[in-house]
C-alpha cells in the first residue's frame, strides 16, 4: 500500500500505486461530477488568516491531466492562473545557471556528460575562473545563481563545490552581488548536506530524471547515480542535513509522461508527510538535443501543449511550491507557461563550462542547446511587457523565511507585503545599475503602478522610500 510516510524510495513512490493512478484517471477521465468536484476542491479560498488552497493528491491530479473534454480543459488553465496569482502574484524571479565543471563518471544516455562521450569539451573552472564568470553574471544584473556540476569524485569534490560557493558569496563588484546560490548536484551524503547548510546555499535541486525504476537503470547503465534507491531518497538526507528548501524535477520525455507526474507528486507528497514540508520549487525540464545526444531517440516527447497542460495540472495539484521553466524552452512556450503556474525563469543563460566570458556563445562544452537566446535585458523587458514583475529578490533566503517559514508566509497571504516591494526593491537595482534605456523608461512606470498595489500604507511608503533612495544613491539591498 502506498504509504508517503516511508523514508524507502520504493515504497513512497510505489509503481503499482503509480499503474493503478494512472488506470483510474483514465477511467474517470470524462467522469464530469468527480472533474467538477476535484476543480472545487481546489480552488483557492479566502479565509481570516488569508487564502487557503486544499491541492491536490496525485489521482486526483491525475484524473485533471488525463482529462481531454475540451471546456474542462480550460476551466483547469484558468483555475491554475488563478492559484498562481493568489500565492506569486505578477512577480517571476530571475535566475542564471552557473556550470563549474562537466567531468562526470556516470553513463546517463540522455546527458553529453556521460563518461564515454570522448568528444565534448571536458572543463573545470578555477577560482580566478569562477570569480571572472560571477563578474560577468554580476554585470548582466544577476543576483541568485543555481550552480552546475556533473559527478566527479576527483574533479568535482564537495571540497571543491564548497571552495566554489564562498568564492561566489565573497565577490563584490560595483554595485553587483550574489546574494543566493542554489546548488544542483549529484545525491550525496547527510554530512556533505550539512556542509553545504553550513556554507549558505539556498535551495537544494536534483531531478529524479524518472521515477520509473526499471526505465531509470538502463539510462543510468553505469557511475553512482546507477543506485535508485539512493538517489531517490537524496532529499531525505538533504532535510535531515538541515536543507529544508529542497527542488524537485523529472526530465520529461524519457518516460511517459503520466506515470513521471504522478511520482513526482507523490514525491511531493511524502516530503510534506514526512518533513513537514513540500519542495520548495518544481522544475519541469524536457529532453533536448545536445553533443551526442538525440531526444528522437526516446519515444515519450511531449507536445507543446501537452507540457502546457503539465505545467497547469502540477500549479494546482502544489499550489504553494514554485515552479521552473529553464531557457531550454522556446520564449513562445515560456510565455504560455508563465500564465499557467511558472514562477522562475532563468534569463540570459549559458549552459557551457566557462561561457559568461566569451563574447560568442561556447557549444563545445554545452549540456543542452539553449532555446531562448535573449540577453537578460530583454527577458527584463518581455516579462514587464506581459505585466510581470521580474523580481531579483533574495530576501526570504537571508531572512531565514525557508521551509515551513516561508510556507506560512504564503499561505496566510503575507506575500504581498513582503515579496511583491522586494521584487519592485530588486528591479529598481537592475533598472538603475544594468538596464538599457528603454527598460529603463518601462520599469520605471510599471514600479510606480504596482506600488499603488501593496495593501499596507506603511509597507508602501517605505518601499516607495527605498526605492527614491536607490534611484538616488548607491545604497542597495533593502529588504522588508
Amino acid at each position: 500500500m502506498y504509504d508517503p510516510k516511508s523514508r524507502k524510495a520504493e515504497e513512497f513512490i510505489n509503481h503499482e500505486e503509480i499503474l493503478e493512478t494512472i488506470r483510474y484517471a483514465e477511467e474517470n477521465k470524462h467522469n464530469i461530477p468527480l472533474i467538477d468536484s476535484i476543480l472545487e476542491k481546489a480552488r483557492p479560498q479566502k479565509t481570516a488568516n488569508g487564502v487557503h488552497c486544499a491541492g491536490l493528491n496525485h489521482r486526483e491530479a491525475s484524473v485533471l491531466l488525463a482529462c481531454d473534454i475540451p471546456e474542462k480543459v480550460e476551466q483547469m488553465y484558468r483555475l491554475a492562473e488563478e492559484i498562481k496569482l493568489a500565492f506569486y502574484g505578477n512577480r517571476i524571479v530571475i535566475f542564471a545557471p552557473l556550470y563549474l565543471s562537466n567531468y562526470c563518471v556516470n553513463g546517463c544516455v540522455y546527458c553529453p556528460y556521460h563518461a564515454k562521450n570522448k568528444h565534448i569539451a571536458r572543463k573545470k573552472l578555477t577560482q580566478d575562473e569562477i570569480r571572472a564568470e560571477v563578474i560577468a553574471l554580476q554585470d548582466l544584473g544577476h543576483k541568485r545563481l543555481a550552480i552546475e556540476s556533473g559527478e566527479d569524485p576527483v574533479n568535482n569534490p564537495i571540497e571543491y563545490i564548497l571552495e566554489s560557493i564562498k568564492t561566489i558569496y565573497s565577490i563584490k563588484h560595483k554595485n553587483g552581488a550574489i546574494r543566493r546560490v542554489n546548488v544542483n548536484i549529484a545525491a550525496t551524503t547527510v554530512e556533505n548536506y550539512r556542509k553545504l547548510k553550513e556554507a549558505g546555499i539556498g535551495t537544494y535541486i536534483l531531478f529524479q530524471e524518472t521515477y520509473h525504476k526499471k526505465s531509470y537503470l538502463e539510462l543510468h547503465p553505469a557511475g553512482p547515480k546507477h543506485d535508485y534507491a539512493y538517489h531517490t531518497e537524496a532529499m531525505d538526507r538533504a532535510m535531515e542535513g538541515g536543507i529544508d528548501d529542497v527542488g524537485l524535477g523529472v526530465l520529461f520525455g524519457l518516460e511517459r509522461y503520466q506515470y513521471e507526474f504522478a511520482g513526482l507528486l507523490m514525491h511531493a507528497e511524502h516530503l510534506e508527510a514526512v518533513h513537514g514540508v513540500g519542495p520548495h520549487t518544481i522544475s519541469v525540464p524536457r529532453v533536448k538535443h545536445a553533443d551526442d545526444i538525440d531526444p528522437d531517440v526516446f519515444d515519450n516527447g511531449l507536445s507543446d501543449e501537452l507540457f502546457e497542460k503539465i505545467i497547469a495540472c502540477i500549479r494546482i495539484a502544489v499550489p504553494y511550491t514554485g515552479m521552473i521553466i529553464s531557457t531550454r524552452e522556446s520564449q513562445t512556450v515560456r510565455e504560455k507557461a508563465l500564465r499557467l503556474g511558472i514562477s522562475q525563469v532563468s534569463g540570459g543563460s549559458r549552459t557551457s563550462v566557462g561561457g559568461y566570458t566569451e563574447e560568442e556563445r561556447p557549444h563545445d562544452s554545452e549540456q543542452f542547446d539553449v532555446a531562448d537566446q535573449r540577453p537578460l535585458d530583454e527577458v527584463v523587458n518581455w516579462l514587464m511587457e506581459l505585466g510581470e514583475i521580474p523580481s531579483f529578490c533574495t530576501a526570504c533566503y537571508r531572512e531565514g523565511r525557508t521551509g515551513d517559514r516561508f510556507m506560512s508566509l504564503c499561505k496566510s497571504g503575507q506575500i504581498l507585503n513582503c515579496c511583491h516591494p522586494n521584487a519592485l526593491m530588486t528591479l529598481a537595482e537592475y533598472l538603475v545599475d544594468y538596464a538599457s534605456e528603454q527598460t529603463r523608461k518601462n520599469g520605471m512606470a510599471l514600479i510606480e503602478r504596482e506600488l499603488e498595489k501593496i495593501p499596507n500604507d506603511r509597507v508602501r511608503t517605505i518601499a516607495r522610500e527605498h526605492i527614491g533612495e536607490i534611484y538616488n544613491s548607491n545604497r542597495r539591498d533593502f529588504r522588508f
